[in-house]
């Protein structure tokens, strides 16, 4: 029985918060289309008999029924192709939802609240669903495996073991429970890395196929597997074509803003790909990431985070009888007081000590 699974691909998905990169937000979820398509072309060259989707397909906030419609035009490309969706906390089944409205292509199966089971001729499915943007009791340890002779599969949007999920309002199981159900094979969505291990083969986490940011760094794709009683073969698909990336660079010996904007432009990196640049070590001189991040050229580094140091000794300057000593000595004392926030009295060092020399 070979399949493909997926979750958490956030049609619509605004990506407010990926970067202040004019039209980046336009350009991933192109970006999903690509990866949605790349997975139909799969399963039609692959003659994949299912495909399991386990929640979050969409924004509800955000979808379009442009949007829609392409999903639903792609899923009727293969129409030998059994599609089962277990919706999420971002894509309920709501009654003025897709789900609920829009006709879905004749292959498209859609659970709901009700643990639902399919019964086809090589296996059972078992499907579970949100009906709310919150599932705070989950009845999944209640499910009773009716005939073990089969195959027996899971789809579901749960939180394991309440992981990422302290109000635990997510359909959060338990692991060691879920695996004394017996299922051959749990397709979950919610967690968008990927879990795939040796030690674990038959609960998986797909990850999201399209990145939606740097707490969602490398690859990502979908599952494909093949199960037989008593075997699992199970591989990872790339589909997103670029990759979330972070890269630490020391400033500690850079003594100027036009010499760190140098350096910046001088790393090495994949054009495919989307950096995050994080500052670190002893700063010699004020950084301010806004003005030096719209002086970047260099189009996929899309964010800047400082994490440097002051890199002034305040004890060896304050030590000095000159103006800066005395500064030095004035600001050290304030640090050391605590009245004034930290990140503030740096900056005043900073602008002061440039001042003065």
């Amino acid at each position: 029985m070979k399949f493909v699974h997926i979750a958490d691909m956030h049609f619509d998905t605004p990506f407010h918060m990926l970067s202040d990169r004019a039209n980046l937000g336009e350009v991933r979820r192109l970006d999903q289309r690509k990866a949605f398509k790349k997975m139909i072309e799969y399963i039609k060259e692959n003659e994949i008999s299912y495909l399991f989707i386990a929640g979050d397909l969409y924004d509800h906030e955000y979808i379009r029924q442009s949007t829609i419609d392409y999903i639903n035009d792609g899923f009727k490309q293969i129409l030998n192709t059994k599609i089962y969706i277990s919706p999420g906390n971002h894509d309920p089944y709501l009654k003025n939802s897709y789900y609920a409205k829009y006709h879905w292509s004749e292959n498209v199966k859609i659970f709901t609240s009700q643990i639902e089971k399919v019964e086809l001729e090589e296996l059972d499915l078992y499907g579970y669903g949100f009906e709310d943007f919150y599932l705070k009791e989950s009845k999944i340890e209640e499910i009773k495996i009716e005939n073990k002779q089969k195959q027996n599969i899971l789809i579901t949007h749960a939180s394991l073991d309440g992981g990422y999920d302290d109000q635990r309002v997510y359909n959060t199981i338990s692991s060691s429970k879920l695996k004394q159900l017996g299922f051959d094979y749990v397709a979950l969505g919610h967690i968008h890395k990927r879990n795939l291990t040796n030690d674990n083969r038959t609960i998986i986490y797909p990850g999201s196929p399209v990145s939606l940011g740097f707490d969602e760094l490398g690859t990502h794709g979908m599952i494909v597997g093949n199960i037989e009683k008593e075997k699992i073969e199970i591989e990872f698909v790339k589909l997103d074509e670029k990759e979330f990336k972070e890269i630490e660079m020391d400033i500690t010996n850079i003594n100027e803003p036009e010499e760190l904007l140098e350096k910046i432009e001088e790393l090495e990196l994949n054009e495919k790909d989307l950096y995050k640049i994080i500052l670190k070590g002893n700063r010699n001189f004020e950084i301010n990431t806004y003005k030096l991040y719209k002086q970047i050229e260099r189009r996929n580094i899309i964010k800047l985070k400082d994490k440097t140091k002051i890199g002034y000794d305040l004890n060896k300057i304050a030590n000095h009888s000159t103006l800066k000593g005395i500064f030095a000595k004035e600001m050290r004392n304030k640090l050391e007081e605590g009245n004034i926030e930290k990140e503030l009295l740096e900056k005043a060092i900073e602008i002061g000590m440039q001042a003065l020399s």
